[in-house]
């Protein structure tokens, strides 16, 4: 089991800790692809996203998974070589729109690089690390920092353009649907802000530690809690209002959950590390509807 590592009152959990990072881009060494990607955008332009980029962590269709990538597959994966790194030190997980990758990084950094070079385009300076992976709606990058603040910046030039603070650390990646950004604090609250001027909406109370990324599918926002000590539950609030639908018990949420063909997937674990089953202990993930509970 890990254990956190708390100082002046704040605790991040080992398995959270990551001493560097590289980001790199991999290419395939058949021509047709090196002829997209040097036709590739090469800024960060306020437009609608391509339907292949990866504008968020779950992907606009919540699943984790793109439909729209028709290029690797299984005859030519194993051809990938290294296209290029940029070491800026640990990192959330990138969104990719427009040909730029957005990353967070652990030098308290949000960063824009060119996706087919690694070039630096901007980076926006917050006041702590940033391990929340940002989301890319409309020209706008939405990203909490372990500064407190959930900020949205212009995708073009970094510029902010709001932020709203909340009162503790945010490690939880945004979602943003329906001109909403939904996200949780480790001040044990789920918010829902107004992207475009970041006024709060809503907020739920869990009064748990912390909060992993939710996921947003037709009028509903699936979180879950991960609480050291206590109760932990899969959420399911209504995506208008705040107001809670129904709620799961279980053990620590580490992960977010995948909404697919009317089921709601995650995991979790016990107090012994095991992943909990719903009907077994042989560490099967758990399915719950998403209209029932």
């Amino acid at each position: 089991m890990s254990f956190p590592i708390c100082a002046a009152n704040i605790c991040v959990p080992n398995r959270k800790q990551i001493a560097s990072f590289s980001i790199a881009g991999l290419m395939l060494g058949i021509a047709p692809l090196w002829l997209m990607l040097a036709a590739a955008k090469t800024s960060a332009q306020a437009q609608t996203s391509n339907p292949a980029d990866w504008t968020q962590f779950h992907r606009d269709n919540m699943q984790r998974w793109n439909p729209y990538e028709t290029i690797l597959n299984v005859d030519n994966v194993a051809s990938l070589n290294l296209k290029w790194n940029s070491s800026i030190g640990g990192a959330s997980s990138p969104a990719v729109v427009n040909g730029v990758a957005y990353i967070g990084s652990n030098d308290d950094n949000v960063y824009a690089l060119n996706a087919s070079t690694g070039a630096k385009l901007w980076s926006f300076a917050t006041g702590e690390s940033v391990y929340s992976s940002p989301a890319v709606v409309n020209g706008v990058v939405y990203v909490g920092s372990f500064d407190h603040n959930l900020y949205a910046l212009n995708a073009t030039t970094g510029m902010e353009l709001w932020s709203y603070t909340t009162g503790n650390i945010i490690d939880s990646s945004p979602a943003v649907a329906n001109g909403v950004v939904y996200f949780g604090a480790q001040d044990g609250n789920f918010y829902a802000l107004n992207a475009n001027t970041g006024a709060k909406l809503w907020s739920y109370e869990t009064g748990n530690d912390e909060l992993p990324s939710p996921a947003v599918a037709n009028g509903v926002v699936y979180m879950g809690t991960d609480n050291y000590i206590g109760s932990n539950n899969l959420y399911a609030l209504n995506a208008s209002t705040g107001a809670l639908l129904w709620s799961y018990a279980t053990g620590s949420i580490y992960t977010s959950p995948a909404v697919a063909n009317g089921v709601v997937y995650f995991g979790s674990v016990d107090n012994t590390d095991n992943l909990l089953g719903r009907s077994d202990d042989r560490g099967r993930i758990p399915a719950v509807r998403d209209r029932l509970g």
